[in-house]
């Protein structure tokens, strides 16, 4: 293969097949919905150009992914028109097909002398990858592209915290956090008689049958790269200075609001991280630790933890003292049906649960306390934290994420540690709305849900 300007630390022969003399370079963008700051892409065109070969990219649109909804699809499907749009400009052709994403890739590289996809994290991604990998006709290449620094590079095990995997990520951020052009190829494939994503138009895959449309789209947050890096410019001039003062304040509005478009890979973490540095202030480094540190802590979580998505995953002390308080008396107990319909007796929660149902996601630091009272209000802690990464996942745009998955185990002590004993939460970090009403003007947080 050539040699490549993309680190190859972000690079990993997944299956080592022979070269062959084909139509094309096969790019599978699965995670990585953009053809900006793309290295996985970047990599399939300098393969291609040093083999005289076009490239074609695919993307598998799979209605029957776990816990997909209407709100997840439209938003999905926004961002790939946006990245259809961008690869054509490039004069790569872009397939995109209603099917099952394994299934597609391999049909498309009997014709490929080299396949190469980004990377997910999840179960499903690995799943298709796996399939992928044992039935490829040609190598296959896979290239990291929706983390700063390679998920491998910084730990081969599960972090404990933040603490543990800061310095790690730190030592080879020089490295990795570098921009990575991606230029037209030199061979066009629009040629190519392939069908495109106009074929199959967003709103026939949307009306067929397998969709959960029990929950509409966001009216507030519309998907694709160039929405992205629009409200992040915004957030740039606007909200960037006052971040590290006033990103846990509900009342202010002080986020980026790239978790979405993070979620998709419709934009990449290095593009935010460039573009922060660049702006400079006093509120980069907090909110390059949320973008960086925190954000792939959460990586490292469902990598290296296969329960991720269970109660399962929480460590050994938590489980126990959970356990040892699971009879406490709760003063106020909810059912799931409760919860998602915001009837607490506590004004805060059903503002934040009424936030992240009318507009796909939830102010920070109220998702954190969010999350702790369902813990506090449940009838047991399993069934707690089932409520929450259902409400999570069903509702926020960026639920079925490794964040989501990170941010619901922490409200139950994950990637914590113990605190002073108390009923219920045992020695899990304890939140109230006493502490909400000491540090905030709640009041404003309010009239904003109101």
């Amino acid at each position: 293969m050539a040699e490549s300007r993309v680190d190859p630390g972000r690079i990993r022969i997944v299956s080592n097949a022979p070269l062959r003399t084909k139509d094309y370079i096969l790019y599978w963008m699965q995670s990585s919905h953009r053809a900006e700051e793309n290295p996985a892409l970047a990599y399939a065109i300098e393969q291609a150009d040093a083999a005289h070969l076009p490239v074609v990219a695919y993307f598998g649109f799979f209605p029957g992914y776990p816990e997909a909804n209407l709100r997840h699809l439209v938003f999905l499907l926004e961002g790939i028109g946006s990245a259809a749009r961008a690869l054509e400009a490039l004069g790569i052709r872009f397939v995109f097909k209603a099917e099952d994403p394994a299934a597609g890739v391999l049909s498309l590289a009997r014709d490929a002398a080299l396949l190469v996809s980004d990377r997910g994290y999840l179960r499903p991604e690995r799943s298709w990858y796996e399939k992928v990998a044992a039935r490829s006709p040609c190598r296959f290449v896979q290239v990291e592209a929706n983390a700063v620094v390679p998920v491998r590079t910084v730990s081969e095990t599960e972090e404990y915290s933040a603490g543990t995997i800061r310095k790690k990520i730190m030592r080879q951020l020089d490295r990795f956090l570098v921009h990575v052009p991606v230029r037209a190829p030199a061979r066009s494939s629009l040629a190519l008689d392939i069908p495109t994503l106009a074929g199959e138009p967003a709103e026939k895959i949307l009306a067929g049958p397998g969709i959960d449309r029990g929950v509409p789209p966001s009216p507030e947050f519309r998907g694709g790269t160039d929405e992205a890096l629009r409200r992040f410019e915004t957030f740039l001039s606007t909200g960037l200075d006052r971040f590290s003062e006033d990103r846990n304040d509900p009342g202010t509005g002080i986020a980026s609001g790239m978790s979405p478009y993070l979620h998709f890979g419709q934009v990449s973490p290095v593009t935010l991280a460039l573009r922060a540095q660049e702006h400079g202030g006093p509120g980069v480094p907090a909110f390059l630790e949320e973008l960086i540190v925190r954000r792939e802590l959460a990586v490292n979580f469902v990598t290296y933890n296969d329960r991720y998505d269970t109660y399962a995953c929480l460590p050994a002390w938590v489980q126990r003292t959970l356990a040892a308080h699971a009879g406490d008396r709760r003063e106020y107990r909810y059912t799931r049906k409760e919860f998602e319909r915001a009837a607490t007796h506590d004004p805060y929660w059903n503002a934040a649960q009424e936030e992240m149902v009318r507009t796909g996601k939830m102010q920070g630091y109220m998702r954190m306390y969010w999350g702790k009272k369902i813990l506090e209000w449940s009838a047991t802690p399993q069934e707690a934290y089932a409520t929450a990464l259902y409400l999570n996942n069903r509702y926020e745009i960026d639920g079925r994420d490794p964040n989501g998955f990170a941010g619901v185990a922490w409200c139950f002590g994950k990637h914590d540690r113990p605190w002073q004993e108390r009923p219920v939460f045992g020695m899990v970090r304890y939140m109230n709305a006493a502490g909400l009403e000491r540090k905030f003007a709640m009041e404003k947080y309010l009239e904003k849900m109101s």
